[in-house]
């Protein structure tokens, strides 16, 4: 079938690979390696997806990459403030570093316009407990 798509001037890429949708599934195998490869290949058809970067930035974070993965949620933050995944993630990789003041910011601007749906609410809760607890006040009230 190549050759035939060759022939015809059709884009290879054209074969329905969807490398963010392959990510995803790497990254819910366990294989975060695989995955990146995968999300910087769905980067290289979209380039400055911040949705691609956010997977991106995940992707470091479970493989060790803290670095890499604050440098990645900063992007993604420099072009859309609003980015709710980067300002979750970016706090708890900043706690990690003890950078309490910097995470607070963070968690309450994901706390400002938190992500919808059954998936975000146990997100939503953490930050909300994680908020609680670095403002010195009872999690157990929320």
């Amino acid at each position: 079938m190549a050759i035939w798509k060759k022939l015809f001037g059709e884009d290879e890429t054209s074969d329905g690979v969807d490398y963010y949708t392959e990510g995803l599934a790497l990254m819910r195998e366990g294989k975060f390696h695989e995955a990146l490869t995968s999300f910087r290949l769905a980067l290289k058809e979209s380039p400055g997806d911040t949705v691609v970067l956010q997977q991106i930035a995940i992707a470091y974070t479970r493989i060790g990459m803290a670095d890499e993965a604050t440098k990645t949620y900063r992007h993604v933050l420099q072009k859309d403030p609003g980015a709710a995944g980067a300002h979750y993630g970016l706090a708890y990789l900043l706690l990690r570093k003890g950078g309490e003041r910097e995470a607070i910011q963070h968690l309450e601007a994901f706390l400002s316009d938190p992500p919808r749906g059954p998936d975000a609410r146990e997100h939503i809760a953490h930050a909300r407990r994680t908020l609680a607890e670095l403002r010195g006040e009872d999690p157990q009230h929320l």
